[in-house]
């Protein structure tokens, strides 16, 4: 460090000490007078730039593992030569020294010292410097750089002024921080008690996305992910994610080694700088070429089990996550876990007490509403010997017919509400029949033939509830029919889907709405038949069992 002439000091005028004391006193008061934390940081700077007349200034605040910088606000440099220098110093040769040795530094000449790391590209010349610590609570929280001395050089005063500023500067960082950290934790704490509400009204399959977009909006510009453990293995699955790259991450599988998600469980929370990117993409951090910025993550666990992990992440070169968002972040994932627990127990309740009322349902239509039909059967059967009218006759039979029509669809409403599978293709049928016949005087009759639950799944079920809608609708809506028929049953080695009704036909613009259903019969080697005409349509799509297993069993 070079040494001060003390002549030179004994010269200079005392109204000239005078007026920097002023200085200081103005800078003073321009940073204690703020509460906002990134204006009191711009303030610092601008304050440090005007007290000693440098061309530049710059505060660096300290990264978390106390080894580089994690932000860097800059005064004098333009955005077009700071858009040209690319990202900013990390905290390197001279900017580094000051991390590993809080004390001053006063150069001459920045180019000649050996601890100087050289400039990137586009970066300004830079001769004189000065640089200084902040400390906040006695620890170092970042500091103060400034360079090109309008006078040529730093001198020892400027030094003790920036010494000066520094340390009152502390005082000011350490009260925008307190305010900072309480409008934070206030912040999250209104969030976590709107998401657990929001949860409890969710469907548990929906509660991950609405985790992630709910913290999306708290935190905007991160990629906000959640991870899930894949069962039976050690491999973790992006569940749900918003902000840059969601769509190339969502649904991403990763060993839990090596990954952030994984050291949060670990560790029950964690928090990690802009560093150099691993060979193996973490989905949960955001990389820029060979760097990945700034994240937190923490475990999603109640006290039974972890569920998943909560990411969030910034781009390289971003701002770093504080202690306090950790905590706040740690604090929301908890409360989420037992708000989504809760709600996954009251499905259960939900789902126990359906069943039971189900089950009721079921018995009393066995015991006593299919009896009752089954005794007025056999009345009109006793009647219909005694009456003479042959149309009379005609018209009991056809009643009796109706009644052991209704008997059979009864008892297939029996059996579905009788299983414990809500999703069972019975279940997803009958759902379908409600939901296309709202509009008809007399819903359509629903018959089973097999073990259509055992038999039929996966993609085959899908195809058949998808083909009993179309075949419906296009009944419901053209037909003009009076009674509908839907038979699903297995003949053989055959799957059938039958609709039959009365209605006036199908016309030929009409039929190529079926062509779909054609495709998807002969996709799985079968057909797709259709009888037609005045007095009603016939529709069947049939296919074969065993080929729709083999395929299945081969994909």
């Amino acid at each position: 460090m070079p040494s001060e002439d003390p002549a030179a000091v004994a010269a200079e005028p005392p109204s000239s000490s005078q007026d920097r004391l002023r200085g200081l006193l103005r800078a003073v008061e321009t940073v204690v007078g703020e509460i906002e934390l990134p204006v009191v940081l711009r303030r610092v700077v601008e304050a440090a730039v005007e007290l000693v007349d440098a061309e530049y200034g710059a505060l660096g605040i300290i990264a978390a593992d106390r080894s580089s910088l994690d932000q860097f606000i800059h005064v004098g440099l333009s955005t077009e030569d700071a858009d040209a220098i690319g990202h900013l110093p990390r905290g390197r040769g001279v900017l580094g020294a000051l991390i590993a040795h809080p004390e001053p530094i006063r150069l001459d000449r920045l180019g000649t010292d050996p601890r100087a790391a050289g400039f990137p590209a586009h970066h300004p010349r830079m001769e004189s410097f000065l640089g200084a610590p902040i400390r906040v609570r006695g620890e170092v929280y970042g500091n103060l750089y400034l360079t090109n001395a309008r006078r040529g050089s730093f001198s020892a005063e400027d030094e003790e002024l920036v010494r000066a500023l520094a340390s009152t500067a502390g005082f000011a960082i350490q009260n925008a921080r307190l305010f900072d950290e309480a409008r934070t934790r206030a912040t999250w704490m209104a969030a976590t008690a709107e998401l657990s509400a929001a949860i409890l009204s969710t469907p548990p399959d929906n509660v991950y996305d609405l985790l992630a977009g709910r913290v999306a909006d708290l935190v905007e510009g991160s990629l906000v992910s959640v991870l899930v453990p894949v069962e039976g293995t050690a491999a973790l699955r992006v569940a749900a994610a918003r902000g840059p790259r969601e769509e190339d991450v969502l649904g991403t599988t990763v060993e839990e080694t090596a990954t952030i998600a994984g050291a949060a469980i670990e560790e029950d929370g964690v928090r990690v700088a802009t560093v150099a990117a691993g060979e193996h993409p973490d989905p949960a951090l955001l990389r820029v070429e060979h760097e990945t910025g700034p994240a937190i993550a923490v475990p999603l666990r109640t006290r039974h089990r972890t569920r998943g992990v909560l990411c969030v992440a910034r781009a390289p070169g971003e701002r770093g996550f504080t202690a306090v968002e950790l905590e706040v972040l740690g604090s929301l994932g908890a409360q989420a876990s037992i708000a989504a627990e809760l709600s996954r127990a009251r499905g259960a309740q939900q789902r126990a007490m359906l069943t039971d009322e189900r089950a009721r349902i079921a018995r009393d239509l066995h015991d006593h509403v299919i009896q009752q039909i089954f005794g007025a059967g056999l009345t009109l059967q006793s009647m219909a010997a005694t009456v003479d009218d042959t149309r009379q006759r005609d018209r009991v039979d056809e009643v009796i017919r109706q009644l052991d029509d209704a008997i059979t669809q009864i008892r297939t409403v029996v059996f579905a509400l009788s299983a414990r599978d809500g999703s069972s293709l019975r279940h997803r049928l009958i759902d379908v029949v409600a939901e296309v016949s709202g509009s008809l005087r007399r819903p359509p009759a629903l018959r089973f033939a097999g073990a259509v639950d055992h038999a039929i799944r996966d993609a085959l079920a899908d195809d058949v509830v998808g083909v009993a809608r179309e075949l419906l609708t296009n009944s419901v809506r053209h037909a003009g029919a009076d009674t509908i028929a839907l038979d699903v049953g297995i003949t053989g080695r055959d799957v059938s889907v039958v609709v039959t009704d009365d209605g006036t036909g199908i016309r030929d613009e009409r039929r190529s709405g079926l062509a779909n259903l054609t495709q998807r019969a002969a996709a799985r080697g079968g057909s797709m038949t259709l009888d037609t005409g005045p007095d009603g349509t016939r529709a069947e799509w049939r296919v074969p069992l065993e080929d729709t297993e083999e395929r299945r069993s081969t994909r």
